[in-house]
């Protein structure tokens, strides 16, 4: 039985199965994203969207959509489906769904009476090309096969309408046809690998909707041209494959170069082999530089998510080598923040204070996975150099106080990674002395001590005794500052301001291998977490308890920028949850650990198969929310996973 797996009744019934989205992605930021009965429901989705650099840097839809018609008889049946306004669904292609099932390629399998056809999607991880291979099953008389492209070329940012500009003339090609509905954009080469009949009957289908994007406040409706269809006649047994991308296949070839494709392609039968082919998708590989996208299908690289994200989907997985191509690129990023230069690598959010604190964090685990020899020799200088420039006080935000406390003034900008902002300002003004930026800070210096002394070099003793009192008075003036009399700690303080709430972020002074906390206050901040804080979907970012607290992330875009971090429930958090338990806990905390994590697993089936969605409400039912698919959440979770079975293997 296929691991993930959806039956006909699952399938047809539109309220659930519509909401069901799937993802791939080619390695080199371009993705095929829809839904598991195939109507888009967002202005993000397409079956070939990709990178236009000549134009922007966001991605375009240029194949939105692809309608199959079975024809016997003269009858004709669409096993497309698409939404318009007012509810209506227009052709009701899902009725004839058998099952999904995605081991390797997501396939469906539709049975029209007689006629039982199976469909595969394959994206080409070398060039911006997808395959759609259609086979023919079982048949009983002679029967015809019609595909009719959708066409958008738009920012995934944008809308198309209908328009007088779109050029909706054609240029023959091998097996096809080669289009270009605007300048700027690229040639869309549409293929099949059995000749066809090519249909043109250029027409707008006007009225589309994507729910989606009206659930997010936004406009709603678009436009696509249909240029025409392909027609031809499939046989019992054959197969035909239609190809679209950006540059030209010889017909001959496309079979071969599909197969080629799926051998390489991870298997989808596990909850772990789900999360590592989901981390597999965040690789994006540009200029010979390599990134982790932060998630999809709107996220660009970013320096914070980089560096939390990178141990989850590298180490995790056994993938060393892939965590040393990640770091040579973000080490360029790195150094050109502490020389004050350009960046010469397109990872954003470079600047933001606590990057290189998550960098040291990133580094340390290589260290646990390796040996803190093996770090030392590999990132030992970039260590050092990243301590100094923090240190030193050469950062434009962070800054170190007499009594050994980072500081950084986020009043006026948000700067952590409770970023939602309204009007320009941060919803969440996190500033002053804030209790992750020092825990990370505490980690790293004790980090450092510990690398120089098992590490014998010149001037490493008086650097390392001086980082070790440099660590202690830190740890004094952490507690006299964030630890509270109810056993749990602030989230910020600034001058006389002091945040009570009851926030995830005093977790990591409790998970990270060096805590400024006693295990008595360790227990006592773990427990308050425990009580008032964790979901089945993750860790709310604030207290039921607090003020401000909202927890249902739906509406327009303000009204979710509010909640974005007022009680939404985030799955990386767990990751570190979890590390702290099993600290305060050990063996005891074992079951309670594979019970949180069960949570997870059935989320593979809902939202974006296979995969884990930026946040979930903070409430019940805990609805999946935001991005399709998180770089940061799929990492904690396999982090969480590693930490168990390492925690097993040792007791």
């Amino acid at each position: 039985m296929c691991y993930l797996r959806f039956d006909k009744s699952q399938m047809t019934n539109l309220q659930d199965s519509l909401y069901k989205e799937m993802l791939i992605t080619n390695r080199s930021g371009a993705y095929c994203s829809t839904t598991l009965v195939g109507c888009n429901i967002r202005k993000y989705d397409g079956l070939l969207v990709i990178p236009v650099p000549e134009l922007d840097d966001e991605n375009h839809v240029l194949l939105s959509s692809l309608d199959e018609t079975v024809i016997q008889h003269g009858a004709e049946f669409n096993l497309g489906l698409h939404k318009y306004q007012g509810e209506n669904y227009s052709p009701k292609g899902h009725k004839y769904i058998v099952s999904f099932e995605w081991e390797q390629v997501p396939t469906w399998t539709y049975r029209v009476g007689g006629v039982l056809l199976k469909k595969e999607i394959l994206f080409d991880t070398s060039i911006h090309r997808i395959y759609i291979r259609y086979t023919l099953l079982d048949a009983h008389s002679a029967t015809t096969l019609r595909l009719r492209p959708f066409l958008a070329f738009r920012s995934v940012r944008q809308w198309t309408h209908e328009n007088g500009t779109a050029n909706s003339s054609y240029d023959e090609v091998s097996n096809g046809v080669r289009m270009c509905l605007y300048q700027g954009y690229p040639d869309l080469y549409m293929q099949t690998s059995k000749k066809a009949a090519w249909n043109y009957c250029p027409d707008w289908y006007r009225g589309l909707e994507y729910p989606k994007e009206r659930e997010r406040g936004y406009e709603s409706t678009e436009d696509l041209l249909t240029p025409g269809y392909f027609e031809m006649p499939i046989k019992k047994g054959e197969s035909i494959i239609f190809s679209a991308g950006i540059a030209p296949i010889k017909p001959k070839e496309i079979s071969v170069l599909l197969e080629k494709e799926r051998e390489s392609l991870d298997h989808r039968d596990s909850f772990y082999h789900c999360l590592v082919n989901a981390a597999h998708q965040f690789r994006v590989t540009k200029d010979g530089e390599n990134y982790l996208l932060a998630g999809y299908p709107w996220f660009k690289p970013r320096a914070r998510d980089t560096f939390i994200s990178m141990p989850g989907l590298t180490l995790a997985i056994g993938e060393k080598e892939r965590f040393e191509m990640y770091m040579a690129t973000a080490s360029k990023a790195i150094y050109n923040l502490i020389r004050k230069e350009p960046l010469e690598v397109d990872i954003y959010e470079m600047e933001q204070p606590d990057t290189l604190l998550w960098a040291i964090w990133c580094i340390q685990q290589y260290a646990k996975y390796t040996s803190r020899t093996a770090c030392y020799e590999k990132y030992g200088v970039l260590l050092r150099d990243i301590i100094e420039y923090v240190r030193s006080g050469k950062h434009p935000n962070l800054f170190i106080h007499e009594n050994g406390l980072v500081y950084a003034n986020g009043r006026d900008h948000a700067i952590t990674w409770m970023n939602s902002q309204c009007g320009g300002r941060p919803i969440v003004p996190r500033s002053g002395y804030i209790v992750e930026f020092n825990a990370l800070w505490y980690n790293a210096l004790k980090f450092f001590e510990q690398i120089l002394t098992e590490n014998p070099g010149a001037g490493h003793a008086e650097v390392a005794e001086e980082t070790g009192k440099e660590a202690e008075k830190l740890a004094k003036s952490f507690k006299d500052v964030f630890l509270n009399e109810y056993g749990y700690l602030l989230d910020y303080v600034d001058g006389q301001m002091m945040d009570w709430s009851v926030r995830p972020n005093q977790l990591f002074a409790i998970a990270l291998d060096f805590s400024p906390l006693d295990m008595k206050e360790r227990k006592s901040v773990l427990d308050i977490c425990t009580k008032e804080l964790v979901t089945p979907k993750g860790i709310r970012s604030l207290s039921p308890k607090s003020g401000g607290y909202n927890p249902m992330y739906v509406g327009k875009q303000t009204q979710r920028d509010f909640a974005y971090h007022q009680g939404t429930a985030w799955p990386w958090l767990t990751g570190f949850y979890l590390e702290a338990y099993l600290r305060v806990y050990r063996m005891s905390g074992v079951n309670y650990i594979e019970r949180q994590l069960i949570g997870f697993e059935e989320e593979l089936f809902y939202h974006c198969v296979g995969t884990i969605p930026e946040l979930f409400d903070g409430n019940p039912p805990f609805h999946g929310r935001g991005a399709i698919s998180f770089a940061m959440n799929v990492s904690g979770i396999l982090r969480a996973l590693q930490q168990l079975e390492k925690y097993n293997s040792t007791f």
